[in-house]
């Protein structure tokens, strides 16, 4: 993984983490959260975040940068991830987001 990479994927794993204990688990601090990773030189990092918590319809997320909700204090997480990952996938009701940074410098 190129050195270039670490604030975007560090970025991105700090959110999804965030995201999973906060609006997942809800601070319940009895509910777990899991992280699986892996790398490869063809495929690039990928890391999955799942929580135990009892998931969201992905599809009715408003755009945190429209209207009333810029000037919320939420809501950014998901932006980021997708902004600096390469493919991000929300699976099982949004339990799971699975993200996946390409190993090339190009972005």
């Amino acid at each position: 993984m190129p050195p270039q990479h670490e604030f975007a994927v560090e970025t991105a794993l700090r959110e999804a983490l965030a995201n999973a204990i906060v609006h997942g688990n809800h601070h319940d601090p009895s509910k777990k959260v899991r992280v699986r990773c892996g790398c490869d030189a063809v495929h690039g990092l990928w890391i999955a975040v799942r929580d135990e918590g009892a998931g969201f319809d992905p599809a009715v997320l408003e755009s945190p940068v429209l209207g009333e909700n810029l000037a919320s204090d939420h809501g950014r997480g998901l932006l980021l991830i997708r902004t600096y990952m390469d493919e991000v996938r929300l699976e099982d009701r949004g339990r799971e987001i699975f993200m996946r940074k390409s190993g090339s410098t190009s972005r």
